[in-house]
């Protein structure tokens, strides 16, 4: 069964449940999916959907902090249910040994000397890694990696 098909199916077991949080972001989900599809005219595949996911995921983290430092907790509760609900959907997330261990893989794989270096690994490592690892923890362990060299 393909991510897309699993949201939907999970969309049916919200409605039927009654749960009105998770049922709000699995739509938030296939209307991305659907705006997606329909202005590029295209089928997405997992890692598409993956990809739009993540984007979701980032968007609220920035707003519970956002709402936060606002001092609006009320707001930043229900972006942390969505966060919970888009977790559900990405998959399971790599160890800081397996982290660094791709990007020594990584840098040895491109042959990368130095800092100029690190736009080639960092698109090794983003193919490889995307939604598994956080990239801007990734990129500061590449930069380490490239600086220590």
């Amino acid at each position: 069964m393909s991510l897309k098909e699993q949201i939907t199916e999970d969309m049916k077991a919200a409605m039927r449940a009654k749960e009105a949080t998770r049922l709000g972001t699995i739509r938030l989900i296939n209307a991305e999916i659907k705006r997606k599809e329909v202005d590029e005219r295209i089928e997405l595949n997992d890692a598409q959907v993956t990809a739009i996911i993540e984007k979701m995921i980032k968007q609220r983290k920035d707003s519970i902090s956002q709402f936060e430092a606002g001092g609006r907790q009320d707001l930043a509760d229900i972006e942390r249910a969505e966060l919970e609900v888009l977790s559900t959907y990405m998959p399971a997330a790599l160890s800081e040994e397996e982290v660094q261990a791709e990007v020594k893989a990584a840098v040895a794989s491109v042959g990368a000397t130095g800092p100029q270096d690190m736009g080639k690994v960092m698109g090794v490592l983003k193919a490889k890694l995307a939604g598994r690892a956080d990239m801007t923890q990734v990129s500061g362990l590449v930069k380490a990696a490239l600086s220590g060299q």
